[in-house]
């Protein structure tokens, strides 16, 4: 009887791991092809001004990220939405676990552009669709170009309204790790005087980057306050945007 129990239980693990398997794949499936045709959409919405591509942006990221919790059963909850506020833009600083989080972000906000390097534009369809949000990209391999780049680019883009989504890790981190963060978005806070919007999330646990499975479960986003930045160094912002967002780490990995 309890050899039976055995490859009973044996049998339901084999069964959930395939089960995963499955759903992963489909995922990828279904969204390359979606990304695909969005692509060629995008490609057309460069002809019109940006206040226009923003709805056609939000709209693939809101539908993607639908046919991630409706194949895979990954769905999430965001706390802190009264942080952002309505009658002025900043820099967003965001943990960075997944690729999540870079197709949740667009949705929360009206204006936008990401920080990205170069190279991701020169990637077939899904570069397609990341030049439509004419984006702010820099060459990682010239540190002091990259810096002057943030700076002039990311100031244009604030004056003009715009949302600055920098991922201050530099790269993703696997979840329950903490990165080195980089001083490029406090930087153009303390240059700008732009206020630094923290935010913490856990995508890490369901989509862990360069893991082709993804586990079904519940995301918690937690925006935090607004952290000014007028007359402070950059070192001062980067501490309190890291001191914040790990610390809120703490919190929802418990």
């Amino acid at each position: 009887m309890l050899l039976q129990d055995r490859e009973s239980m044996t049998n339901k693990k084999h069964y959930s791991q395939f089960n995963l398997f499955v759903r992963s794949l489909l995922f990828t499936i279904v969204s390359s092809m979606f990304i695909f045709f969005y692509s060629f959409i995008t490609l057309a919405s460069m002809l019109f001004p940006m206040k226009y591509r923003y709805p056609v942006i939000r709209l693939f990221m809101k539908t993607y990220l639908r046919i991630l919790t409706v194949i895979c059963h990954i769905d999430c909850q965001i706390k802190g939405l009264e942080n952002i506020p309505k009658d002025q833009n900043g820099i967003v600083l965001c943990k960075h676990q997944s690729t999540w989080e870079t197709f949740l972000l667009p949705t929360l906000f009206d204006k936008f552009a990401v920080i990205s390097k170069r190279e991701l534009l020169w990637v077939p369809f899904f570069g397609w669709g990341l030049a439509s949000s004419d984006p702010i990209t820099i060459n990682r391999k010239n540190k002091t170009s990259a810096m002057q780049q943030i700076i002039e680019k990311g100031t244009r883009c604030l004056q003009a309204g715009r949302w600055i989504f920098i991922f201050p890790e530099g790269t993703r981190t696997a979840s329950g790790q903490v990165g080195d963060y980089k001083l490029g978005g406090p930087r153009l806070a303390a240059a700008t005087g732009y206020p630094v919007l923290p935010i913490a999330h856990n995508a890490g646990r369901f989509w862990p980057r360069r893991k082709f499975i993804k586990r079904p479960g519940t995301i918690t986003m937690v925006i935090g306050p607004l952290i000014e930045t007028k007359g402070r160094k950059a070192e001062e912002v980067l501490a309190d945007a890291k001191g914040w967002i790990e610390e809120t780490m703490l919190k929802i990995d418990r």
